[in-house]
C-alpha cells in the first residue's frame, strides 16, 4: 500500500520501505522548493524521472535532468528545487538508520517550518 502526503512544494508518495530503506517518488511543482535540511540517521540517493531538478549540496548547486542521480550523505545540508514550468519528478531512496520524518533539521523553509524536527502541512 502507498501512503501520499501533500506538502506546499508539492507531494511524496512512500512507494516501499524496510528497517533498512525508505522509496519515495518525490513531486516539485513548478516555481517550488524544498527546505533547505538535514537529516542525522539516513542517507539518500535522487533518481531524476522528469523535469529539472536543482539540488544545492552544501551550498554547490546542480543541474540534474532525467536519468541522471546525485547522492546526499547523512549530515549534509540538502535542497531540492523546480525552476521549471512542468512537475519535477525524482526518486529518493533513504538508507540508514532511521527514515522518521522528524529526523529534519531545517536551516531555511520558504512556508514557515524551520527547525529541528518541524514537522508541518
Amino acid at each position: 500500500m502507498t501512503t501520499t502526503e501533500s506538502r506546499p512544494w508539492g507531494s511524496y508518495t512512500v512507494v516501499d520501505e524496510s528497517p533498512a530503506h525508505k522509496t519515495k517518488r518525490i513531486e516539485v511543482a513548478p516555481g517550488s522548493r524544498l527546505s533547505y535540511q538535514r537529516h542525522r540517521h539516513r542517507s539518500e540517493h535522487w533518481y531524476v524521472l522528469a523535469g529539472t531538478l536543482h539540488v544545492t549540496i552544501e551550498g554547490a548547486e546542480t543541474v540534474l535532468l532525467p536519468g541522471q542521480s546525485v547522492d546526499v550523505p547523512a549530515g549534509s545540508a540538502h535542497r531540492a528545487a523546480n525552476h521549471g514550468d512542468v512537475p519535477a519528478v525524482f526518486v529518493e531512496v533513504q538508507t540508514g538508520t532511521y527514515f522518521g520524518e522528524d529526523d529534519i533539521e531545517r536551516l531555511d523553509d520558504d512556508y514557515g517550518r524551520a527547525g529541528a524536527g518541524a514537522v508541518a502541512q
